[in-house]
């Protein structure tokens, strides 16, 4: 299965010339975790959920600052043409648990996370317990 088709293919996107405010508004009301900030259609940045809470503690006044501010500039991305086993790779190395997903040409097509990752294994490990269970009748968990 490759990384393309993993999580959802809409992801939420702002320019850099938002506010963390801004940011915040689009976190809660569209549920997610993450809004990628994009530059012609490329990622260019990233605000987590948790970035915006620890901008509590550096500003006054978080909703007024520029999401440049808070953003993890050129986020690290992973290709939708890769199989989802990169994603723990990727994870090992960058340390965190969202990739923007892009195309061959660097553009935005969707974003994973740990927990799609999670989710595929889940759905491998039972059809392992599937296959196991079929070969060998006398098995019982």
């Amino acid at each position: 299965m490759s990384v393309g088709e993993l999580g959802p293919e809409e992801v939420v996107t702002a320019s850099k010339g938002r506010s963390l405010g801004e940011i915040t508004e689009l976190l809660d009301s569209e549920g997610v975790g993450a809004v990628v900030i994009t530059d012609d259609d490329a990622p260019v940045g990233i605000v987590t959920d948790r970035d915006a809470a620890l901008a509590i503690h550096r500003h006054d006044d978080v909703s007024d600052v520029p999401v440049e501010d808070v953003m993890t500039a050129d986020p690290a991305t992973i290709r939708e043409d890769e199989e989802a086993i990169e994603i723990s790779r990727a994870i090992e190395e960058h340390n965190v648990r969202r990739f923007p997903v892009v195309d061959e040409n660097g553009k935005l097509t969707g974003i994973v996370t740990l927990d799609d990752l999670v989710a595929v294994i889940g759905e491998q490990l039972d059809n392992a317990a599937e296959t196991i269970e079929v070969q060998s009748p006398e098995y019982s968990p």
